[in-house]
């Protein structure tokens, strides 16, 4: 079984700088719709973040950037 770390929604800004917490909340609420739903984990009414997982769906979010043209 592996091991993965679990973030507090709550204490995700002790772990990392970004996102902060209103914008972490933003994602939660939208789970559903914008695939974030993944790095959720759920007991009663306590959100944790997976950490891994979140940092794979952030490579999921990755826009193709178009050469610039002269």
């Amino acid at each position: 079984m592996t091991t993965t770390k679990l973030i507090p929604l709550t204490q995700w800004s002790q772990h990392h700088p970004y996102p902060n917490i209103s914008g972490l909340r933003y994602l939660v609420f939208n789970a559903n719709s914008n695939g974030f739903a993944s790095c959720i984990k759920r007991i009663g009414k306590r959100i944790l973040i997976d950490e891994a997982a979140y940092f794979a769906w952030v490579e999921t979010q990755q826009v193709p950037q178009h050469p610039i043209s002269n």
